[in-house]
């Protein structure tokens, strides 16, 4: 305080390039000549307590760190910027790969396979728990081809890797044990086809492409049953003709003779006369 009392007004001056470079100097020499008088220290071990004290300080730098960090304007991910990250993940995992060293590899004993086990079911769990709602998407019939192509090149792929096999005799208990497998698959299918799917109708979309699908094979089934009339139209069928058919024949023919010129009609009429003549007979 007393050493301010004393200084009087002073005049300012402006800092220049050569101020500046006499000053990043000063300091520089400031931070050897600290260098210089430390001495040699003695190394303490690391203890739990520092650990924990270790913790806590990283903590709490966080919580500050956060504490002072703003608000900040989001920005949109462009594809350039995807580029750029998927560059530097390809440029990281090459790099990482260079400084592996050669490894010592260890026997997989029971013990690691089933934690490797715990570990993939609880990874599954915790994927399912992370999945949200999907919205479910028609199947094109260009979907459609494009999985057909690709089952037929996994199929073409599956078997050229596969090697020769050694032929087994078929024995007649392996026939009976396949037998009884198949009753059983039997059985467990029409037990689930009955509790899932007897008596539930299957609802599909209705969707432009499939209407527009069914009225062509409509328009398709109607011109080929079209066309089978007309190579069948003139045609006839031959049958062998037996005495059955022949009675049946003639019945048919003298059933259709009595109706078309009247006969049963006038039997009709002639037996009502013959009545009445009767009746009068009777009376008088």
């Amino acid at each position: 305080v007393l050493y301010k009392e004393t200084v009087g007004t002073g005049t300012p001056t402006p800092v220049t390039p050569e101020m500046e470079r006499v000053k990043r100097n000063q300091e520089i020499c400031s931070s050897v000549l600290y260098k210089e008088n430390i001495g040699k220290a003695t190394p303490t071990p690391v203890t739990p307590e520092m650990e924990r004290v270790k913790r806590n300080q990283e903590i709490i730098s966080s919580v500050l760190y956060k504490e002072n960090v703003g608000k900040v304007t989001p920005t949109p991910i462009t594809p350039e910027m995807e580029r750029v990250k998927r560059n530097q993940e390809i440029i990281s995992s090459v790099l990482y790969k260079e400084n592996v060293g050669q490894a010592t590899p260890t026997a997989l004993t029971p013990e690691m396979e089933r934690v490797k086990r715990n570990q993939e079911q609880i990874s599954s769990v915790a994927y399912r728990e992370g999945l949200g709602k999907a919205t479910p998407s028609p199947v094109t019939p260009e979907m459609e081809r494009v999985k057909r192509n690709q089952e037929q090149i996994s199929s073409v792929l599956y078997k050229e890797h596969m090697a020769k096999g050694t032929p087994t005799p078929l024995t007649p208990e392996m026939e009976r044990a396949k037998r009884n497998q198949e009753n059983i698959s039997s059985v467990l299918y029409s037990d689930s086809f009955r509790k899932q799917v007897q008596g539930k109708a299957a609802y599909v979309l209705d969707t432009p492409e499939m209407r527009r699908v069914r009225e062509t094979q409509k328009h398709i089934s109607t011109v080929k049953y079209h066309e089978d009339f007309e190579k069948s139209k003139g045609s006839f069928t031959p049958v062998v003709t037996d005495p059955i058919t022949e009675r049946v024949k003639k019945n048919m023919q003298d059933f259709s003779d009595i109706s078309y010129r009247g006969i049963q009609r006038r039997v009709v009429e002639m037996e009502r006369k013959r009545v009445d003549q009767d009746q009068e007979n009777l009376t008088g």
